[in-house]
């Protein structure tokens, strides 16, 4: 009995000592095959870089669908148990640029326009139509010549405004020169210390055109099957900080096969001017709230968001 128990416990730990020597061996050539792996992905980040810099033409595109739909009925638990309600959203950032030896020429846009829709069935008087939600619009072309391998001077003209509700009431259009920094191929950087930002509205009590300083940060990287921009455009006008505006703008997609995937854009921007039109279109002359001016005005934070289906061009 008990040489049988000895027996036994010897195969035990003799078949444990094979089995975590068997597992060290696979886990040690597992790190080799990621060291490898990481050394070829990096001489092919290399040569991508090379691509990247090669003169020509490059055009490229993200693109962001989401929506959903639902209907109820009879669902009390919900103060509208009988309706049929949506939401649809499109994100679209195309670009284009040309990379010569003395200078280039960038071309991007961004495009983010959504609609929603609530339908309450036992409510014959509401608003039964899809309905604008999200209504983005900006087109920038940056033209410079080359200084030196990484500065540049340039001229910039940036268009934004609204497509679906109120076209050109505001819109923007800032055209300046300056200096532009391109450390590498995924960053470009534009400081143009002259700039006039021209506003177009009906309103120009509220709305007014100066002279300024334009900043444009711009980062494009893709790894690991994640195609991620950014874009932060600024205005600083001379005249009065009431006219400044800034817009950041940050989408990210995950391609999961041939080009469709998952993504996500997210939209901050702060602009005075805008929130001072809005807050006079909603005052009320019988409160005794005072009239909304560039003072009193509460200039919060804009932010949009949209997920869905991607696909990259």
């Amino acid at each position: 009995m008990t040489k049988n128990l000895l027996t036994a416990i010897l195969f035990l730990l003799t078949l444990s000592t094979g089995f975590a020597q068997t597992l060290e061996e696979l886990k040690a050539k597992q790190a080799a095959k990621k060291d490898s792996i990481a050394a070829i992905q990096g001489r092919v980040d290399d040569i991508q870089k090379q691509i990247d810099e090669m003169p020509g033409w490059r055009f490229g595109a993200v693109g962001i669908i989401g929506g959903s739909f639902s209907e109820f009925n009879n669902w009390y638990a919900q103060s509208s148990p009988n309706n049929s309600s949506g939401k649809i959203g499109v994100t679209f950032t195309p670009y284009a640029k040309l990379i010569k030896e003395n200078y280039f020429w960038y071309n991007n846009a961004n495009v983010n326009l959504s609609w929603v829709k609530f339908d309450d069935k036992d409510d014959p008087t509401d608003e039964k139509d899809w309905r604008e939600a999200t209504d983005v619009f900006n087109v920038t072309s940056l033209f410079g010549y080359n200084l030196t391998k990484t500065i540049a001077v340039s001229t910039l003209a940036e268009y934004r405004t609204t497509v679906l509700d109120n076209f050109n009431d505001p819109g923007y259009l800032d055209v300046g020169v300056g200096a532009t920094w391109k450390p590498n191929a995924d960053l470009v950087v534009v400081v143009h210390p002259l700039n006039y930002n021209f506003v177009f509205a009906d309103n120009d009590a509220v709305f007014d055109s100066s002279l300024g300083a334009k900043i444009v940060a711009n980062y494009t990287k893709t790894f690991g099957g994640i195609n991620f921009i950014s874009n932060l455009s600024a205005f600083q006008s001379y005249k009065d900080s009431d006219l400044s505006n800034w817009t950041w703008i940050n989408s990210a997609s995950y391609t999961l096969w041939k080009g469709i995937g998952v993504g996500v854009e997210v939209g901050l921007r702060n602009n005075k001017q805008e929130a001072l039109n809005y807050a006079i279109g909603q005052y009320d002359a019988t409160t005794t709230n005072p009239e909304p001016t560039f003072d009193n005005v509460d200039n919060d934070i804009q932010v949009y968001t949209t997920f869905g289906l991607s696909y990259s061009f």
